[in-house]
């Protein structure tokens, strides 16, 4: 009887110059995949992925499919061999990779899908300009006032992704993102790090892609799927395809409550999960969030073949 765990996927900043090369090389189910891929988004996905640069890998548009189609090849190649997951979830852009790895959306519908939230956040951040910044080590609450005075005497910034005690990521005008970083700073902050990003995400100068993303999602068949999903809106699983529709649009303006859904995730009994994608961001967060739930990641060729030796 195969293994079962979570499936995990990593969002937009676990990008690497390489990734997914390797399995594409290796695995001709994966190659076809890319190809279809790149046929049905228009984009250059496997030189991108393989040969970079790496300031085309950023952009945000080639982003987003990038790191989907190399976590869903992954999933692909574990359900090929029999492997279901228990639960899925998805950080941000991951939370696509998740539905197609359980089967909620075809997966090259899903690659269209993240093709165009890609171009329409890239699009967004170009009409009103935002950045992002880590905040680690310092209480929500002391975030929070932060950044509502900073909004007050600057402009908009929010906090954007709850991804572990202790780590938070606020989002917003350059201007709020800037001056909540002086509050922070004066209020005893000492890690406090400026991302490179094309957009202020998950916050509300996202709003200009909503339209875009709605009209993509009415296009989108949505079924149920092998495994519930634990969703960034609410932290909470959920099975209901209307209901995870309307949680995608929410995901572009509101926060990513990572930590609250993967402790939902850990209190329902899963013992064990798969991060599949690139990096080992979630591992290095559940570490923090749940310890008792070990991760295994499954980012190379060579990492997959051993764990399904393992798992056979």
């Amino acid at each position: 009887m195969a293994l079962q765990h979570a499936w995990l996927f990593p969002g937009q900043g676990a990008q690497y110059v390489g990734m997914a090369a390797d399995l594409v090389e290796s695995l001709p189910a994966v190659a076809r995949f890319y190809a279809a891929a790149e046929e049905r988004t228009g984009l250059p996905l496997l030189r991108v992925c393989a040969e970079g640069p790496v300031e085309e890998l950023k952009k945000t548009y080639l982003t987003q499919p990038a790191i989907y189609c190399h976590s869903v090849a992954l999933a692909l190649a574990l359900r090929e061999k029999g492997h279901r997951p228990l639960a899925v979830a998805g950080h941000s852009l991951g939370e696509y990779s998740a539905l197609a790895a359980a089967g909620w959306i075809d997966p090259l519908d899903g690659a269209e899908l993240v093709a165009l939230r890609g171009r329409l956040m890239y699009d967004a951040g170009l009409e009103k300009p935002g950045t992002m910044a880590a905040v680690i080590g310092m209480e929500d609450d002391v975030i929070q006032k932060a950044c509502r005075r900073a909004e007050e005497e600057a402009g908009v910034v929010r906090m954007a992704n709850f991804n572990s005690p202790g780590q938070v990521v606020i989002s917003g005008s350059i201007e709020g993102v800037d001056r909540a970083l002086v509050l922070l700073k004066e209020a005893g902050g000492r890690i406090l790090k400026k991302l490179v990003v094309s957009g202020a995400f998950h916050s509300p100068l996202m709003e200009g892609a909503r339209q875009g993303l709605l009209e993509g999602l009415g296009r989108l068949n949505l079924q149920r799927g092998l495994a519930p999903v634990y969703c960034n809106v609410s932290g909470q699983a959920c099975e209901d395809p209307g209901e995870l529709k309307q949680l995608l649009e929410r995901q572009l303006t509101e926060p990513v409550l990572w930590a609250q859904s993967m402790e939902r995730l850990a209190g329902s009994g899963v013992q064990s999960a798969l991060e599949l994608g690139p990096g080992k961001v979630l591992k290095g967060l559940m570490r923090k969030i749940a310890k008792d739930v070990p991760v295994e990641t499954l980012d190379k060729a060579g990492e997959l073949e051993e764990w399904l030796g393992g798992a056979a």
